[in-house]
């Protein structure tokens, strides 16, 4: 299959789960469906996202199994908020397979992650691998990208209403929480914050 079939050709399924260092409930969420604000709490967003693909091929190509992690940040003041990110491959990752997911998730093979997230992606300073290490299981969530990425968090915020972040997609609401810590030590992206929101849930993405 040529590279472009593969990059008409892909999906991926599975778990999700982010930490950044606004207040909980984030304003980026919708919750109930409605949209509660256009801003960050402080300014500037500084995030780490995590993705585990339960389901998933590229053409060929499986990806069931793999995971990886995007931290990066932007700032409300910028025109457009552009994105400045490091994405991190699964070490256990085949060339195939690292190919292809860094294809995905940066938004490069287009599909939902072009729609939901990637099209803000304006400079990624690296691609790295990394032992990645994920925990999406309510209570129990956990980010680990080598010593570059570390987060915890085990409580809920409750919400009368359901709660949904445009990353993963509105169509698939989750859980609002409260980190206990995200840490991000990687050249240019470099924080230590403790106490503020994310947001585990599932994902489904493909290709257009």
């Amino acid at each position: 299959m040529s590279d472009a079939a593969v990059a008409s050709n892909w999906r991926a399924s599975g778990s999700y789960f982010e930490v950044c260092n606004c207040d909980a409930i984030c304003p980026c969420r919708r919750q109930g469906g409605q949209k509660l604000t256009t801003g960050s709490t402080y300014g500037i967003c500084q995030f780490a996202l995590s993705w585990f693909i339960k389901s998933g091929n590229a053409g060929a190509i499986d990806l069931a199994g793999r995971a990886v992690v995007l931290a990066g940040f932007y700032r409300d003041d910028e025109a457009g908020k552009p994105w400045r990110v490091v994405l991190y491959v699964d070490d256990g990752a085949s060339s195939a397979q690292h190919d292809a997911l860094a294809s995905i998730f940066l938004g490069r093979w287009g599909g939902t992650p072009s729609r939901n997230f990637a099209k803000a992606i304006a400079d990624v300073y690296a691609i790295r691998r990394a032992a990645i290490d994920l925990d999406h299981h309510p209570g129990r969530w956990f980010i680990a990208a080598s010593d570059y990425v570390t987060v915890r968090a085990s409580e809920a915020v409750p919400s009368a209403l359901p709660v949904s972040c445009g990353i993963p997609g509105h169509d698939q609401p989750g859980d609002e929480v409260v980190a206990e810590v995200m840490r991000v030590a990687d050249d240019a992206l470099q924080w230590d914050i403790h106490g503020k929101c994310g947001f585990a849930s599932t994902f489904d993405y493909a290709a257009d």
